[in-house]
């Protein structure tokens, strides 16, 4: 099984963002935070992160990128939980029972997304188009072994390597599947 956790290539994402994930901390695409927004209305460091941040599920920072991971079934489960308790905790879910189906579905989106080589790194770009938000998902490979750089990393090409998927925010604001 793999995951996705946060990386940092240097230090720009403490720059780029209000709150930047910790390296290492497992990640979800993060659109529903954004659910309860007008994406149109954000503004520097918000729309830095709403634009191109990945969600790290402890200290609910973002990172640009996102590496895959090996993961045990342990890992998944204290993943899980952990955004669960984020989801009542931070984001108003009424408590666990409602809140571990949805985080059960963002780890499982998180996992689909790593169904690549494990080292392999992922962008997002997201955008709203017609009242509903797009993210577009970017494979990308080093050009080196760990520790990288920025300059270690080059953009895999094709089509195969990146996807779409349509997040209707409106939908998740009301309780709804994506």
């Amino acid at each position: 099984m793999k995951l996705l956790r946060t990386i940092r290539l240097d230090d720009s994402d403490t720059f780029l963002f209000e709150t930047a994930a910790q390296s290492g901390e497992w990640a979800v695409s993060g659109a529903f935070a954004f659910a309860h927004l007008d994406p149109a209305s954000l503004e520097g460091k918000a729309r830095a992160a709403f634009r191109a941040g990945f969600l790290g599920i402890e200290s609910l920072g973002w990172s640009t990128l996102v590496h895959i991971v090996e993961a045990s079934p342990k890992d998944r489960a204290a993943a899980v939980a952990t955004l669960a308790r984020q989801l009542v905790d931070r984001f108003g879910a009424p408590d666990l029972v409602v809140a571990l189906p949805a985080a059960e579905e963002e780890i499982a989106f998180a996992a689909s997304l790593a169904d690549h080589p494990t080292g392999m790194l992922a962008a997002v770009s997201r955008s709203q188009e017609a009242g509903s938000v797009h993210e577009v998902f970017r494979a990308l490979r080093p050009s080196a072994e760990p520790p990288l750089r920025v300059f270690d990393v080059r953009q895999v090409t094709g089509a195969e390597d990146a996807f779409v998927e349509p997040v209707n925010l409106l939908a998740m604001a009301r309780g709804e599947c994506r």
